[in-house]
Parts: C-alpha cells; sequence; structure tokens
C-alpha cells in the first residue's frame, strides 16, 4: 500500500530534519567543545536552517576545527617579571608554547635565489637526517632540484622524511614521490581529503613549513618561513612569475623544538601514538656566552588555544609607535580588526603590506571592507606589484613574527601554522629592513567607497566564507 505525503507532512519531515541537524550541531559541538568565533557559529546555525539537508553534510565533513586538546603546561617560574618586553614570552608560554630558546647565524633571505641557495645547501650538508613539512612541493623546476637532492642523500644514507599536506599534494599535482621513497626516504600524506581518517576534521590542513637538518647536533639547521617547494615561491620558471616571499635559515637549540613539533606532527600522520609532548626548556643559563632567542608559535587544531591569533591581539593592543603587517590575503575577525583600527586611531603607525592583485580572487573581493576600515582609521595599506606570499608582523622595535600563517580566519582559526617569534634586537631590525625595503616598491592604496551592490556582495561573502 502506498502513503501519499500531504504538504503538511512534507513540512513536518523538513522541520524534524531542521530540529535534527541543529540537535547534531549544538551537541556535537558541546561535546568536543569547540570554541567558535560568534560569526562562525551564527554562520553555521543560519546554513541549517536555510538548507538542513546540505548544511548537516557539510557541518559533519568540514565542521570541527580543534582535535582533543592537549594538556597546557603551567608557566615555568623562571620567566621573567612582568612588564617591559616580557609580555611576548608569558603570553606565549601562557598559551602553552615552549619557552625562548637560543639561535645564531640568522639569515634573512633577500630574495628567492638567497632562498633557493639556501635550501640547497641545508640538504647537502646534512650528515645523519633530513625532516620536511610543507603545504605543496610541485613537479617543476624548484622541485625536480630538491628531490634530486633529497634521493641522493638518501642513497648516501641520510634519514629522510617528506610530510605533505594531503590537499597540498592534489594542489600541485601530486607530486612523484615513489622515486624518493625508492631512494630510502619516507614520505607522509597529512590527512589526505578523499580517505580521511579525521571525521568532521578534513577542512583543517597542515600549512606548516619547515626544513631540518640534522636536528639535535651541534651544528643542526632550519630553513622555515613562508616557501612552499615550487618555483614561483623561489626564482620563477618560463611562464610562471616570480613571487614575493620570505623565508630565513638558522642554527642553534631553537632547532630541536622545531623537530619536536614536527616528530609530533609526523606520528599524527602516521596513526601512530602521539609522541609526549616535552616539557619546557629551561631558559638560558644566564652565565653563558650570550645568544639572541626566539620562541615557536605553533596554531591550529592540536593546540588548546588560537596562539597566532591570541598572539596578535596582545601585540596590536600593546604598540606603542609602529606596527608593520605583510600578508597575501587580509581578512581579519572583527576583533583583530578593530584592534588594528584602534592602534591606528592612538597614534600608532600602522602599515600594512598586500599584494595588488593575489592568487585568490575571491579573498581580493573579501579583504575591501576591512581595508576601508583601516584606512579610515588612519592605518596605510600599500599594494605591492605583484603577488605577495610573505607572512610577518614587526611590532616597534619589540617583536619580529614570521612564519606561514596568513592574517585571515582560515590561518588564524583552522590551519596548523607556525610562526617564529624573535626577541628585539638585531632580528627585529633585519625584518624590519626587509620590510622596508618592498615597502618602498608598493603604492599606497586609497580605497573608494563601496556601492550598495559590491557591499552587500562583500557582506555575503563575509558571512558565508568562514570556512574558506
Amino acid at each position: 500500500m502506498l502513503f501519499t505525503l500531504t504538504p503538511f507532512d512534507w513540512w513536518t519531515l523538513h522541520g524534524l530534519v531542521t530540529v535534527l541537524a541543529l540537535l547534531v550541531y549544538v551537541i556535537t559541538s558541546h561535546v568536543t567543545r569547540q570554541r567558535r568565533q560568534p560569526a562562525a557559529a551564527i554562520a553555521w546555525v543560519f546554513f541549517i536552517l536555510l538548507m538542513p539537508y546540505v548544511a548537516l553534510p557539510a557541518y559533519l565533513t568540514f565542521g570541527s576545527r580543534k582535535r582533543p586538546r592537549p594538556a597546557v603546561h603551567a608557566v615555568p617560574l623562571a620567566l621573567p617579571a612582568p612588564g617591559g618586553e616580557a609580555w611576548v614570552t608569558r603570553t606565549l608560554c601562557a598559551l602553552g608554547q615552549p619557552v625562548p630558546a637560543a639561535y645564531r647565524d640568522l639569515q634573512v633571505h633577500e630574495d628567492g635565489c638567497a632562498a633557493r641557495a639556501a635550501l640547497m645547501a641545508a640538504v647537502f650538508s646534512a650528515r645523519q637526517r633530513i625532516e620536511i613539512a610543507t603545504f605543496i612541493l610541485k613537479d617543476d623546476v624548484l622541485g625536480t632540484e630538491l628531490m634530486d637532492a633529497l634521493c641522493a642523500q638518501a642513497r648516501a644514507g641520510v634519514q629522510v622524511r617528506l610530510l605533505l599536506d594531503g590537499l597540498g599534494s592534489l594542489m600541485a599535482g601530486r607530486p612523484k614521490l615513489q622515486r624518493l621513497t625508492d631512494a630510502g626516504a619516507q614520505c607522509l600524506l597529512f590527512v589526505p581529503p578523499l580517505h580521511s581518517p579525521l571525521r568532521g576534521r578534513t577542512n583543517l590542513r597542515n600549512h606548516r613549513k619547515l626544513v631540518l637538518v640534522d636536528a639535535g647536533q651541534p651544528h643542526a639547521r632550519l630553513w622555515c618561513g613562508g616557501r612552499n617547494l615550487a618555483a614561483e615561491y623561489f626564482e620563477g620558471q618560463p611562464g610562471v612569475p616570480v613571487w614575493c616571499d620570505l623565508s630565513y635559515d638558522l642554527r642553534g637549540p631553537l632547532v630541536q623544538q622545531a623537530s619536536d613539533l614536527f616528530e609530533h606532527d609526523w606520528a599524527f600522520a602516521g596513526g601512530q601514538a602521539r609522541p609526549a609532548s616535552p616539557l619546557p626548556a629551561s631558559l638560558a643559563d644566564p652565565g653563558a656566552a650570550p645568544l639572541p632567542q626566539a620562541q615557536w608559535a605553533a596554531s591550529g587544531p592540536d593546540q588548546a588555544d588560537d596562539t597566532v591569533y591570541a598572539l596578535l591581539l596582545t601585540a596590536t593592543h600593546r604598540a606603542n609607535a609602529r606596527l608593520s603587517l605583510a600578508t597575501p590575503y587580509f581578512v581579519p575577525d572583527p576583533a583583530l580588526l578593530m584592534a588594528l583600527c584602534l592602534a591606528a586611531r592612538r597614534g600608532v603607525v600602522v602599515d600594512l603590506l598586500l599584494p595588488a592583485r593575489s592568487n585568490h580572487g575571491l579573498s581580493d573581493l573579501a579583504r575591501n571592507r576591512a581595508l576601508r576600515a583601516l584606512v579610515q582609521a588612519g592605518g596605510r595599506v600599500w599594494f605591492w606589484p605583484g603577488m605577495l606570499h610573505a607572512k610577518l608582523v614587526i611590532v616597534d622595535d619589540v617583536l619580529a613574527l614570521a612564519g606561514s600563517a596568513n592574517l585571515d580566519s582560515r590561518s588564524l582559526f583552522l590551519n596548523y601554522e607556525l610562526m617564529l617569534a624573535f626577541e628585539p634586537g638585531e632580528a627585529v631590525q633585519r625584518f624590519q629592513a626587509w620590510f622596508d625595503q618592498q615597502r618602498a616598491q608598493a603604492t599606497a592604496h586609497h580605497p573608494r567607497p563601496a556601492g550598495l551592490v559590491r557591499d552587500l556582495l562583500e557582506g555575503m561573502l563575509l558571512w558565508t566564507g568562514f570556512e574558506l
């Protein structure tokens, strides 16, 4: 016997599905203790109310943004007293990050040619092991040269491990990793999107970028920054223009802390038991030869807090004279945008360096509302003539924050990111000099008021783009 549903029955069934979807959202958010930005939470609720049949599968696939939270280490008693320049160290330690570690021989790469030379020199200097984490590794001129070097080192007996993001590998056209494994290296994909073991977390990508050489040894070396391993991030190739990007390399005890994080990500990607988080290292011995120090700021689903975002908010509110920011994508949440505008209004020189046109058109459209607000508050926006991919924040002469995180919601709230906070001294001056050199090539941006249609379009994009 066939049953015919009346319109009332259809609406009743639709209402039940909607209520069920909302209950799934509320219960899972509570059980997993997901702390969402208010705009994101409201967007998910409206998405479920308007299109429950699409929204519920989307939420179950992409909705989670945190893994089970690790225990946060207590702030070490040996930390500097509050006040002065100690706020960076105390803030990061309170967010569960290791205390500062010493480094030496910092080189801020002037351009892609210098970055490539430093990368290859680091790889060929390895005696025991090479560990690489990256979002993209392309099968192009740069990628082929690097793969050749890694294969040669692996055949020579050096332990080589490559951790490549699962989505990044698809975006790069599936680099040929077989020859690397044939040479004796190990390769892992971090959460492949088509067969992810993480329910509700396939949208959380590993955007960290590290090259570690002989970690734990006196000659250990770190190559880091915002560059993916592809030609456009270095020197380009025919038909591929060069992007402006930022990377650096250094040596010293700081490298071991980066290696600890790599081991953590490697174990997770391989489905192994997560190694115990090392206890924070002690501060440098006051009687030892003084070396500059820096502090890691890892952010992402494996961290209890949104580390980089929290540090950015703190830094922006504490800035006294100058804030220099470089990022390819500028789509801040309301709190960060308000902090930047308030800094500009109280007389802080806020310089924001962006590409005139990035490789993501939607990001360029979404940034306009924030740019208008910042300029109206007294901030200065500069457009670099080509594609700028660098990620850098400098606060007065107190802090230089460089690494992989963009100033948008994906980097600050979803991705696995890694930044390095350099303490006051020559390092901050070097990064400031790099920023000033790039700003000298840029042109000032004076945004025009948006019309009604454009304003509505920007608002819709910001509302729907909370997971993008």
